[in-house]
């Protein structure tokens, strides 16, 4: 049982890099904007993160500049996508080459370097009073590092927010049926805006995670293809924000059952178990499209640009 409990503490670990992102996603899709620079995004919030760390000492500060560098990478697919109407795809696509290149770039001089005790020992794992006292569950959930309850408490408040909240219905209308959304009096343009730049940061965040806590080193390629599995999250969950804590976590057990299985004496190549979480999702995919259940189907105006003068 405690190797049980072990595996699940550090799938948690593992899923939470992939939370933030999925939920960035999320937030994103649900305005109607596809980006797929989500692995460009978290790779600019890995190195500038650790890079305020290390010139800081600061871990708060840290994670304001990866969130900054997210921002940063969300405003530049925000303005060529809404204010200019290009491609989402290409557009997305675009950031991923340009942030993985940024990276690597100001990456160049952080090799080697790992952030200092006092960032290690922000992060370190803190059991919550009381529910940590909860046979299997407490162990597992509860006791944690503060990134990790920032990934519960950011879920649980982006679904209260979309599914609660006024403001969060006008975002499901934005990204449903903009021109809906404009007749009615919300301004779309400042929705996609503000969601598209929330959604970078939490992807910055994500990044920030790996290179602060999970690693916590700088390392060429540190993000290692998690933005794409993000992308795929997003379908496997739904749009759905609590979902994607479960999804998250669930394909953070992928990533590290390979080596948990070989440490075990069962051999199965990890390459194997990589291609699990993109399988998934297509099976998912074809569920979904036989169903045809609106619930569980992306936003009606996913990836269309909007231009007020067509209405």
């Amino acid at each position: 049982m405690n190797n049980y409990v072990s595996f699940l503490q550090a799938a948690i670990v593992a899923g939470t890099p992939l939370l933030f992102a999925t939920l960035g996603e999320v937030i994103t899709e649900k305005a109607g904007n596809l980006n797929l620079g989500l692995e460009g995004m978290m790779t600019m919030g890995a190195v500038f993160g650790f890079m305020v760390g290390i010139k800081t000492n600061n871990p708060i500060l840290a994670i304001m500049g990866a969130a900054l560098a997210g921002i940063f990478g969300g405003l530049i697919y925000a303005f060529l996508t809404i204010t200019l109407r290009a491609n989402q795809v290409v557009s997305g696509l675009t950031l991923t080459i340009f942030g993985t290149g940024l990276s690597s770039f100001v990456g160049k001089s952080l090799v080697g370097n790992v952030v200092s005790d006092n960032i290690k020992e922000f992060f370190k794992p803190v059991a919550v009073p009381i529910l940590s006292k909860i046979p299997y569950v407490g162990e597992i959930l509860f006791t944690q590092d503060l990134f990790v309850y920032l990934g519960y408490i950011t879920a649980i408040i982006l679904g209260i927010y979309m599914f609660k909240t006024s403001k969060g219905l006008n975002l499901l209308s934005v990204g449903e049926n903009p021109k809906c959304a404009d007749a009615s009096g919300i301004n779309v343009n400042l929705y996609k805006y503000l969601h598209v730049l929330l959604g970078g940061a939490l992807c910055g965040v994500g990044g920030a995670y790996l290179s602060l806590v999970y690693v916590p080193a700088w390392q060429e390629n540190i993000v290692a293809g998690r933005g794409w599995i993000a992308v795929a999250l997003v379908i496997f969950v739904a749009w759905n924000p609590y979902k994607a804590m479960i999804g998250s976590y669930f394909f953070g057990g992928l990533d590290i059952i390979g080596f948990r299985l070989q440490g075990s004496g069962i051999h199965i190549s990890q390459y194997i178990i990589d291609m699990f979480p993109y399988i998934i999702t297509i099976i998912v995919m074809v569920i979904v499209s036989i169903k045809k259940d609106s619930k569980n189907s992306p936003p009606k105006a996913l990836g269309v640009s909007y231009f007020r003068e067509e209405r």
